[in-house]
């Protein structure tokens, strides 16, 4: 364990990277290594990933608001047949999220295609995740429409929101700015969905927050996930750490602690212990046997 940096350097390490810094900025402040920074990075994942799917289960939410949101790992989907070391899982990635619309407790997440498959490994995560019969929103995405009713059947006041654009002027065109919402149409789908509650609003922004929050979803950059595993890894770290370790402003307690999974307001040297909780101890070495010399030559 001697070799292993200290809890406080790696806390500023994994500090830095939910506040979006890359891997390589890290690494020319901290004066640490790349591969130490990667390798914290998957051990962080693996130990956020873990809590969350211990942790986050019965969680009595009211209103829950679901999306997805775009990036990519090694190369953009169209560019993926050009690549000259082409990587598993190149191409376009999502991430489904689920928020609970009171506590802004991030009930679920899922990286993966945007498919059929997907959504109905999703939707089973978050309905494992609830203790009682909620309100559903979520986008126009027809992947929806399958994977709550078989998750939830009738048990659920599931209803969409669907946004409705005009064109985009041609000065946006291949632009990130999107083209102007014309109107919006709220469609309920299964029990009764309060109207007034429909609304995806919640998860949008909690969307902005990745994007600003993680280098890999910046857009513009080079510092887009190389590895789908370590995209996985990110985000894992990333919702822990807003889940129980950030206060919410409008809340002044953290999601977790509003939605009552928690009762504590952690910090990141807390995440380290997570990680030093499930690393293996080390060995015991036995007393010293010099070996035998052998003259049998």
């Amino acid at each position: 364990m001697a070799n292993i940096l200290d809890t406080s350097k790696r806390a500023q390490i994994l500090s830095m990277l939910v506040e979006g810094m890359s891997m390589r900025s890290v690494t020319r402040i901290t004066g640490v290594s790349i591969n130490t920074v990667s390798k914290l990075l998957v051990d962080a994942g693996n130990a956020c990933a873990e809590y969350h799917d211990k942790t986050v289960r019965n969680v009595k939410a009211e209103r829950v608001q679901c999306d997805e949101i775009w990036s990519f790992v090694g190369a953009k989907q169209k560019n993926v047949k050009t690549m000259k070391e082409p990587v598993e899982g190149a191409g376009d990635v999502w991430t489904w999220t689920a928020i609970d619309a009171d506590s802004k407790l991030i009930l679920s997440y899922l990286v993966g295609g945007r498919d059929a498959d997907y959504a109905n490994a999703f939707m089973q995560d978050v309905g494992e995740r609830l203790a009682n019969r909620v309100q559903l929103t979520t986008d126009g995405h027809k992947a929806y429409l399958e994977a709550v009713e078989g998750v939830f059947g009738a048990d659920v006041d599931y209803a969409q929101l669907i946004k409705m654009y005009g064109n985009a002027p041609d000065a946006f065109k291949g632009r990130y700015s999107p083209a102007e919402c014309t109107g919006i149409k709220k469609r309920a789908i299964e029990g009764k969905p309060d109207e007034k509650h429909v609304s995806t609003s919640y998860v949008e922004r909690m969307n902005l927050n990745i994007r600003m929050g993680n280098r890999r979803f910046t857009r513009l950059t080079n510092a887009f996930s190389k590895k789908i595993d370590n995209h996985l890894h990110m985000l894992s770290l990333y919702f822990v750490h807003y889940n129980f370790c950030r206060i919410h402003n409008s809340l002044k307690v953290s999601p977790a602690m509003a939605a009552g999974v928690s009762d504590t307001l952690h910090d990141v040297e807390w995440i380290v212990g997570l990680i030093d909780a499930r690393a293996e101890p080390p060995k015991k070495r036995g007393p010293y046997k010099p070996r035998k010399k052998d003259n049998s030559n």
